[in-house]
This record gives structure tokens, sequence and C-alpha cells, in this order.
């Protein structure tokens, strides 16, 4: 497959987040699905996204993606607070505390005319999510992504986006909750070109029909935050696939970016890391992923 013609894109959520955790409180911090894919796709290659953002959010974001190659043509500024959620942060993990995501009712989405590139659908409310799904599914490939608290609000929906998916990421919890058991006849069951299971500091093993690949994760380094790390890992890794070719003998090294992506957005409170990630930075901690899978083999 050749990689020069793919455009990558991210369809997902802007958000203002409240929340605390062993790194203090934090009100109205920039987050989002969508934002901190395409910051960490954006290290890589130039990536489009789609999402609906209130005028309270605009500039935040906008500010966020200066000097990267983001295309905000289809960041739709929309009449309405942007979407807000509440967490509690403790032992690694985000505790859902509720969410306002009005947002969603006023926002029609629109995705590129003839997209035909990878498209990575990253979690939002569940009828949109599977919404733009469907909008996305003539691309090259499609992944998606889960949240817990919408996979069991709405199963109904977050089915049908798993669907639709080639490609899927979740976490332990989310895939228990979609009633998985074993990773491969899970995937053979969704028909998934590839499943990735993401453990927090147990790394992430992609599962494909060829068998499994797992990157451990950096244990070396601070986790301040852990918000936002699985979309850091599905950006850093999907636009390094694209980059290096597309080819299955790549994916251990695309699954070794996205596993940087996210050591280097959990060092920093929201998306104050991964939005001042060098290219340089980014390869230094690629090549310490990678001395620790090499130990590990």
């Amino acid at each position: 497959m050749s990689s020069s013609a793919l455009e990558l894109l991210v369809a997902g959520s802007v958000a203002l987040d409240t929340r605390d955790g062993p790194f203090g409180s934090v009100a109205e911090e920039l987050g989002g699905s969508a934002v901190y894919f395409a910051l960490a796709a954006s290290l890589v290659l130039p990536v489009k996204i789609v999402a609906p953002v209130g005028r309270d959010g605009f500039n935040l974001v906008s500010h966020a993606f200066e000097g990267r190659p983001v295309d905000t043509t289809f960041l739709q500024v929309v009449d309405a607070p942007t979407y807000r959620w509440r967490a509690h942060q403790e032992h690694g993990h985000n505790v859902d505390l509720g969410s306002k995501d009005s947002i969603y009712d006023a926002w029609e989405p629109e995705v590129p005319p003839d997209f035909n590139g990878w498209a990575f659908v990253g979690s939002m409310r569940p009828d949109r999510q599977a919404q733009v799904a469907k909008m996305l599914a003539p691309s090259r490939l499609l992944a998606a992504d889960a949240m817990l608290s919408y996979v069991k609000e709405r199963p109904p929906e977050a089915k049908d986006v798993l669907k639709r998916a080639a490609w899927y990421f979740c976490n332990q919890e989310e895939f228990a909750a979609l009633g998985g058991q074993d990773a491969e006849q899970f995937r053979r069951q969704w028909w998934l070109d590839g499943l990735v299971l993401k453990a927090g500091a147990g790394g992430v093993t992609a599962f494909t029909a060829d068998g499994s690949v797992h990157v451990p994760a950096l244990t070396n380094h601070v986790a301040l935050d852990t918000t936002g790390a699985g979309d850091a890992v599905a950006g850093g890794m999907l636009a390094r696939w694209i980059s290096t070719g597309a080819e299955r003998g790549g994916l251990l090294d695309a699954l070794a970016c996205g596993v940087a992506c996210a050591s280097l957005t959990i060092e920093s409170i929201g998306v104050r890391g991964i939005a001042t990630v060098s290219r340089g930075l980014l390869e230094e901690r690629m090549a310490e992923v990678m001395e620790c899978v090499q130990r590990g083999s």
C-alpha cells in the first residue's frame, strides 16, 4: 500500500475538562479525543480534524495547534457551550464524573467530500460517533476508540461504531463492557483487521491475523496525568504507520511511536506536554521505547 497519497483525519471531541488527582485540580483545561490525537499525529505528518467547539473554547484549541500541520477546515465553531467533562484520577485511571455534551445537539457533522485516506473516530457522544463513522465508511482505513461511560450508557451505538471499524482501540474495562473476554476471538467476531488493547503501565498490545505485537510502557518517566494517553497512542501509531509505508511489518515501529507519544503526554497536565513536544524529542523517546522492546524480547 503506497503511503504517499494517504491522508490522516481525526473526528472526535474538543473538551474543557475539570479534573482532580495527584497533580492537583484543574478547571476548564483543554482536552478532548480529537485534540490529543491531532497533537500526537501532527508530530509525524499533517492531520485533518473534524469536531465541534463552542466560542468559549475556540481560542484555546487554536492556540494549541499553532505551528502544527493541523487542518482545521472542518473544526466547526458552534453556538453552544464546548463539551465539558469532569473526572477524578486515581492510580492512573480517570473516574468519570459526568459530562455536559449538549454541543452535539447543535452540531451537524461534515467531513471532507470523497475522503479516502485513514480516519480515526475518537470518543464522543455515541450517536454522533456512529453518525461520523458511517460518513467515513469509504475511508481506506477506519479506526475507532471507545469511552467506558458511553459504552455503558449506549451500547447499541457503541457497537455500531465497532461494527464499522477496521481497527479498534480500547482499554481493558471498555473491552469487558463490550463483551470481550479473549482478544483474538473478539477480533474475529467483529471482523477487525486490528484490535489494540491499552493497559496503561502494562503497555499496548495489537492483535491482528498475524498474531499479537506488544510494546511495553515506559515506567522510568513521570506519569503525572494519564488523560489523553490512549488518543496519543492512536495518533502517534497511525501517523507513523502511514509515514513508513503502511505495511504490516511496520506495526511494531508504529506502536512504539504511539507509546512514545503517550509517554510524552502524561508527563504534563492535559495537552500541555504533547503540545510542546518537538520532533527530535519524539524520536529520542521512541528510541527508549524500542530499547525496552528489545530488552523484553
